[in-house]
C-alpha cells in the first residue's frame, strides 16, 4: 500500500470514529500528516509504511507540540525493516507510540485498547501488582509458591506485586494458573506515559533571526513564544497575559507568497481541529491583501510594527482569526 493511501484510510477511520480531522498537512516541514480532535482527545497522527523512518528529530518536535498543545502524539506504520507491526502491540519510537492500522480500529472504533506493548528484550504487559498480591494471598501462598509455578525468583514475583512489568508469557501464565486477567491497558490516548520513555520534553530549537522581531512582539503582548523546526507553523504562542483565557496561537511569517497562502489555509484548518488561534504575519506590504485566509488572521509587518499597544496586537488577531472552536 502506497503512504498517500494509508493516510487516506487512517484519516477515513478517524472521521469514522467521530474524530474532527484537519486538512493533511502537504506543506513541508511537517513533523506529523494531520491532527484530529474527539471531545477532549486530540491526536497528532504521523503516518508512514515503515515506522524506522521516523527519526529522533521529528519524534523530539512531535512531543513538545504535544506538551504545548495538550495533545498526544502518534504514529501509524504498517512496519519495520526487520519485521511487520503486530496488531495489538504498542511500539515506541523516539517516545511517540507507534501502533498498526488495526490496533487503532481496535482502540478507536470497537474501544479495545491493546494490552502489550513492546520494549528492549520482548514482548510486555502493565500488571496489576495489586490484584496479583490478592489472588496470590487468598491462595494461601507464599511468594516462593508463586515464583515456583511461574519459573521466576521470589524477588521478581515482590517485583510484580510492587508494579514491575511483565513478559507476555508470565502474564498468560498467571491468567492460567488464577483464571482471571491482570493486565491493564497501554493508555495510547494519554501517550503511553507508563511505558514511554522517561526522557523529559526535548529542548525547543533555536529562533530563526528573521523571525526574532516577531517574537519579541508577541512576548511583550504576553505570549511565551516556542519555536517549531518540522511543524507547517513557525511556533506555538502560550496566553501569559490572559491565563484564564484559552488564547494559543499558531503562528507564520513570511512574504505572502502563495505557498504563503497556501500554509495559512492550514494553518486555519489546524487551528479549527486543535482550538487555537491561527495567525501568519507577512513582509512587504503596508496593510494586507487579505485580512483573513480560512480563518488564519493575515498580519503585515507594518501594521505589527504601529501597534504600539500589545493589547492591539490582540484585538487584530482576535478580529481576523477564527474563533477557537470548544473540545
Amino acid at each position: 500500500m502506497s503512504r498517500k493511501a494509508l493516510v487516506g484510510n487512517v484519516t477515513a477511520m478517524l472521521a469514522d470514529a467521530d474524530f474532527l480531522v484537519s486538512d493533511r498537512c502537504a506543506v513541508r516541514p511537517k513533523s506529523f500528516d494531520v491532527a484530529a480532535r474527539r471531545g477532549e482527545d486530540l491526536l497528532l497522527v504521523k503516518v508512514l509504511g515503515n515506522v524506522d523512518a521516523f527519526d529522533r528529530a521529528t519524534g523530539a518536535e512531535m512531543r513538545r507540540l504535544g506538551e504545548y498543545l495538550s495533545a498526544t502524539p502518534i504514529l501509524v506504520g504498517m512496519r519495520t525493516r526487520d519485521e511487520d507491526l503486530k496488531p495489538g502491540v504498542v511500539y515506541f519510537r523516539h517516545g511517540v507510540p507507534a501502533i498498526h492500522p488495526e490496533t487503532l480500529y481496535d482502540l478507536l472504533i470497537e474501544e479495545v485498547p491493546p494490552l502489550i506493548y513492546a520494549a528492549p528484550g520482548g514482548l510486555y504487559v502493565n500488571i496489576d501488582g495489586d490484584t496479583v498480591a490478592d489472588e496470590r494471598k487468598d491462595r494461601g501462598w507464599s511468594l516462593g509458591q508463586l515464583a515456583d509455578e511461574l519459573g521466576v525468583s521470589r524477588r521478581t514475583v515482590a517485583k510484580y506485586e510492587d508494579g514491575m512489568n511483565a513478559s507476555v508469557e508470565v502474564a498468560v501464565q498467571l491468567e492460567d494458573l488464577f483464571d482471571r486477567p491482570f493486565s491493564d491497558p497501554v493508555r495510547v490516548m494519554t501517550g503511553a506515559e507508563e511505558v514511554r520513555e522517561a526522557d523529559p520534553t526535548p529542548e525547543p530549537p533555536d529562533v530563526d533571526p528573521d523571525d526574532e522581531h516577531v517574537y519579541g512582539v508577541l512576548s511583550r503582548a504576553g505570549f511565551a513564544v516556542h519555536p517549531t523546526q518540522r511543524a507547517p507553523f513557525t511556533a506555538v504562542g502560550e496566553d501569559e497575559a490572559e491565563p484564564r483565557v484559552e488564547f494559543t496561537l499558531l503562528t507564520g511569517h513570511s512574504p505572502f507568497t502563495r505557498t504563503a497562502q497556501k500554509r495559512a489555509k492550514l494553518m486555519g484548518s489546524l487551528g479549527r481541529v486543535t482550538g487555537t488561534r491561527a495567525v501568519y504575519f507577512t513582509e512587504g506590504d503596508d496593510e494586507p491583501r487579505e485580512e483573513t485566509v480560512d480563518g488564519t488572521a493575515i498580519v503585515t509587518m507594518v501594521e505589527l510594527s504601529r501597534a504600539d499597544d500589545p493589547e492591539r496586537i490582540r484585538e487584530l488577531i482576535r478580529e481576523r482569526s477564527d474563533e477557537p472552536a470548544e473540545a
